[in-house]
C-alpha cells in the first residue's frame, strides 16, 4: 500500500494499467459468449453449450475494440510506470535504452584488477570503466605526504589521497560530486592543503570504524561500479637506499614523499615493517581476475609498494590472469630519470624477480615536446625475449601522460587476442 503514498507520480499509470485489464477482461469475455452460447436441448430444458464456428460470429467488432482498448492502455500505462520508476536514476542527455544496454555490457566485462597508486592509476581506470564494470584498483598506501600524510600522522589512519582519486575516476558521475570530492582548500584557511575527498573518507573512517568500510562507503556515494582496495591495512612506511651523486655509498631515506625529492638514483626500496599481510579481499580479487594491469604510476612509490606485499606478489604469480605491466611514457625526476624501458623491467626483477607478467606495453610515440625535466621512456638496448607491445598511447593535451582511452581499448585488445570474445 506504500505505492499508493501521494507524490510518487505512479498511481495514475497503476490506475490506466488497471482499466485496460479491465477491459481486456471485459473482451475476453464477449468473446467466449460469442464463441459457446445456451441453445435448449431436444428432449427437454436442460441448457447444453453449442461450439460455434468463428467465421459465423456476429458481432467479433465489440471484441476487438474492447480487447485492442485494453492492451493499448496496459502498454501506456506500463511504459508510464516504468518511466515513472527510472527517471531518478537517468542521466540527462542520453536515451534510457543506451544506458540499460551499456549497463548490462559494463556488466558483463571482464574481472579487471589494476595495481599501482597516483595520476597513473586514476587514468587508467578512467578509460577501462568503459569497458567493464567489473574492476578492482588496488592500492599502495605507502602515501606519507601533502593532505594524505598530515591526516595520516594526525589521525592514524592509513592514507586516503591514492584511494580518493581512484573513487573519482571510476564514480560514473565525474560531475559535481565528483569535483566537490576532489576539491582542495586554499592555503588561507585552517584545512589549507586538505582535499574534501580526504577528509570525507577520514571521518568516515571514525563513524564507521575501519577505514576498509569508509572506503565502500565513500563508493557507493559516488556511485562507483567498482572497488578500490588498500594493498594492506598495515601502517607502512617506505624506505630506501639512495645512491649520492659524487659520493661513496649510499644514503637511507624514509617515506614514500621523501624519495623524489633527494638527488641521486634509488638503487633499493622496501616496507617497514617488512612483509605485512596484505588485504584478504584483494588477494581473492586478484586470483579470480580474467586481466591484471601492473602500473602505470611512479615506479618506485606507487607501483612497487603494491608488489612487496608478499601475499599479493604470491598472488599474481599464482593467478592465471592475463597480465600486463604498463611503463610510463615519460622519465620521472627524483626516481627514474634516464630510465629506459628496459631500465624499467631490471627494477621490478631486482625486487620482485622475473616473468612477473605476459607482455610489456609501451609507448612507441615520441613526436610530442615533453617538459624540460623529463624525457620519453624509450626502448634502448636488448629486449632480452620479453614479450613487448609498443602503441601510441600517447595525452596530446599532456604528453607526458597516458591517454585513458588509448591504453584501455590496446589492455582490451590483447586480452581478447589472448582469450577470445567469450569474455565479451
Amino acid at each position: 500500500m506504500r505505492w499508493l503514498i501521494p507524490g510518487l507520480g505512479v498511481k495514475r499509470w497503476f490506475s490506466l494499467i488497471l482499466v485496460g485489464l479491465t477491459l481486456l477482461a471485459v473482451g475476453l469475455a464477449l468473446l467466449l459468449l460469442d464463441i459457446y452460447r445456451t441453445t435448449p436441448a431436444e428432449s427437454g430444458l436442460t441448457p447444453v453449450l453449442e461450439v460455434v464456428a468463428l467465421q459465423s460470429l456476429a458481432r467479433p467488432l465489440r471484441v476487438l475494440i474492447f480487447a485492442g482498448l485494453g492492451l493499448l492502455l496496459m502498454g501506456i500505462g506500463m511504459a508510464g510506470l516504468n518511466r515513472a520508476l527510472i527517471i531518478p536514476f537517468v542521466r540527462p542527455g542520453q536515451k534510457l535504452v543506451d544506458q540499460i544496454a551499456s549497463y548490462r555490457r559494463k556488466g558483463r566485462g571482464p574481472r579487471i584488477v589494476v595495481l599501482g597508486g597516483g595520476h597513473g592509476l586514476a587514468t587508467l581506470l578512467r578509460g577501462l570503466k568503459n569497458h567493464s564494470a567489473n574492476l578492482t584498483a588496488i592500492v599502495s598506501v605507502a602515501d606519507d605526504g601533502g593532505s594524505s600524510g598530515r591526516l595520516r600522522e594526525s589521525m592514524g589512519i592509513l592514507p586516503p589521497g591514492d584511494i580518493r582519486n581512484c573513487l573519482a575516476a571510476l564514480s560514473d558521475d565525474e560531475a559535481m560530486l565528483t569535483q566537490l570530492f576532489q576539491y582542495r582548500f586554499t592555503s588561507e584557511s585552517s584545512l589549507g592543503g586538505h582535499s574534501f575527498g580526504n577528509l570525507f573518507i577520514s571521518a568516515l573512517a571514525e563513524i564507521t570504524g575501519s577505514f576498509e568500510e569508509a572506503v565502500a562507503e565513500s563508493g557507493r556515494v559516488l556511485g562507483v561500479r567498482g572497488r578500490v582496495l588498500p594493498a594492506t591495512l598495515h601502517n607502512v612506511r617506505l624506505v630506501a637506499d639512495v645512491e649520492l651523486p659524487n659520493q661513496p655509498g649510499s644514503v637511507r631515506v624514509e617515506g614514500e614523499s621523501a624519495i623524489p625529492e633527494m638527488p641521486g638514483r634509488v638503487r633499493r626500496v622496501w616496507l617497514e615493517p617488512n612483509s605485512p599481510f596484505a588485504f584478504p579481499p584483494a588477494v581473492r580479487a586478484i586470483l579470480a581476475a580474467d586481466l591484471i594491469v601492473i602500473g602505470p604510476g611512479s615506479l618506485y612509490t606507487s607501483i612497487l609498494p603494491n608488489l612487496l606485499v608478499p601475499d599479493l606478489l604470491e598472488a599474481v604469480r599464482a593467478s592465471r590472469a592475463f597480465k600486463a605491466y604498463v611503463v610510463n611514457i615519460a622519465t620521472q625526476p627524483g626516481e627514474t630519470s634516464r630510465y629506459s624501458v628496459m631500465d624499467h623491467i631490471k627494477v621490478l626483477e631486482e625486487h620482485v624477480g622475473g616473468d612477473l607478467s605476459d607482455v610489456i606495453v609501451y609507448n612507441s610515440h615520441h613526436d610530442l615536446p615533453l617538459p624540460n625535466i623529463s624525457d620519453w621512456v624509450k626502448l634502448e638496448g636488448e629486449p632480452r625475449g620479453y614479450p613487448l607491445y609498443g602503441a601510441n598511447l600517447v595525452d596530446v593535451d599532456h604528453p607526458w601522460r597516458h591517454d585513458s582511452e588509448k591504453l584501455a581499448q590496446t589492455l582490451m585488445d590483447l586480452l581478447f587476442e589472448r582469450t577470445g570474445p567469450l569474455l565479451e
